[in-house]
């Protein structure tokens, strides 16, 4: 029996991880995995010593108060992954927390990956030198991340995305509504306040109040709203229940994002992975996000893109429309979610962009990272 410990941060990392797990159980049943993993990845039979959630921490502001427990569940976290004496150690996303844990591994003789490249195209290039301490090949999504780590002798391969694995060209919409038994709106919003119990607080609100001026400019519509967890449920289903509207045809889901974006007509989107889904799934969008004021200000001194959202990297410009900070305002969302929903030559051009995206990405995802990965372990 090999064992490979393997560290995700948030839901998206669970989703890579489990695609990844199982992927490599496919050829080699005799791999045990063992670490921080969510649900998805329990299932395909990770072992979890913490729970994924003490990881979802968004902000800077936000990471500091929680900063010396991270540190002592860290510590924890080295010393049970080097007395399992691990083969091999994968590290999806989370950086801040995954490359400590990595360099003391590699110091130690543990071959490390690193799956999901931060962004360093973006912000903060000096992180170069500290990956190539920390790691010995960096798996990205992205094409284009691989030349920047090979240039700066670092062993990298780009394996594409899953998402762009499982969800198909030409999406089925009609199976989606059905599936979530929508039949009398003629338009559909999927509302996604992003995957972390903190930032479903932050978003929560300006949502519901975005949704409220929505339906008053727009007849017959519906929205969908569907929470990775029943603990963010609940913080969204509180938010609702102190805004009670009448006429507000709003509908709370636990899970099915996929099919609630799939179904929808426009999504209004915090910014994170959900954006690439939204994107493969062909759908218009509007990205939005909030934070503390101070995360903010550290965020905008650091960031040099013009743009934050994956599409709109992935693309070179902004197609997407984004609504951040101060600017994600109930009238902006409104005024900008009337005027997609008007402009036919926008959406026709989003359907041929979005496709590019998903062809770049859909790269047999499995394959390249069994191809890699098996290679590690003897």
């Amino acid at each position: 029996m090999k064992t490979i410990a393997i560290v995700a941060g948030e839901s998206s990392g669970d989703l890579l991880g489990s695609h990844l797990i199982k992927s490599l159980k496919s050829i080699r049943p005799d791999l045990s995995f063992i670490g921080i993993a969510g649900p998805k990845m329990i299932i395909e039979g990770a072992v979890s010593f913490f729970s994924m959630e003490e990881l979802s921490v968004r902000g800077y502001f936000e990471a500091l108060r929680k900063l010396f427990r991270l540190l002592k569940l860290r510590k924890n976290l080295l010393n049970q992954i080097l007395d399992a004496k691990p083969d091999l150690f994968i590290g999806i996303d989370a950086p801040d927390f995954n490359f400590w844990i990595e360099r003391q591994l590699k110091k130690k003789g543990v071959p490390v990956i690193h799956y999901v490249s931060p962004s360093i195209w973006a912000w903060r290039k000096n992180r170069l030198r500290k990956i190539k301490k920390s790691i010995d090949h960096m798996l990205t999504i992205f094409p284009f991340e691989k030349n920047i780590y090979l240039k700066a002798n670092i062993q990298a391969s780009f394996v594409g995305h899953p998402l762009a694995e499982m969800i198909p060209l030409h999406p089925n919409r009609k199976k989606a509504q059905d599936k979530l038994k929508i039949i009398k709106a003629t338009k559909v919003i999927a509302l996604l306040p992003g995957s972390r119990q903190g930032e479903v607080r932050w978003h929560a609100q300006l949502l519901i109040d975005s949704a409220i001026e929505i339906s008053k400019r727009v007849r017959d519509i519906k929205f969908l709203v569907p929470l990775p967890t029943r603990e963010t449920y609940e913080i969204f289903s509180r938010t609702l229940f102190r805004n009670t509207h009448a006429e507000l045809d709003i509908q709370l889901l636990i899970g099915h994002a996929s099919d609630a974006i799939n179904a929808a007509d426009l999504v209004i989107v915090a910014s994170g992975t959900a954006t690439l889904e939204t994107a493969l799934y062909k759908k218009p969008m509007i990205v939005i996000y909030k934070m503390s004021s101070i995360s903010w200000q550290i965020l905008k001194r650091m960031r040099y893109l013009p743009y934050i959202s994956l599409p709109n990297i992935l693309l070179n410009k902004f197609l997407v429309p984004e609504l951040l900070q101060d600017d994600a305002t109930p009238e902006n969302i409104t005024d900008k979610t009337i005027e997609i929903l008007k402009d036919v030559a926008y959406r026709k051009n989003l359907l041929i962009q979005f496709t590019k995206i998903h062809h770049q990405l859909k790269q047999n995802t499995s394959n390249r990272l069994n191809r890699v990965i098996l290679k590690f372990i003897k």
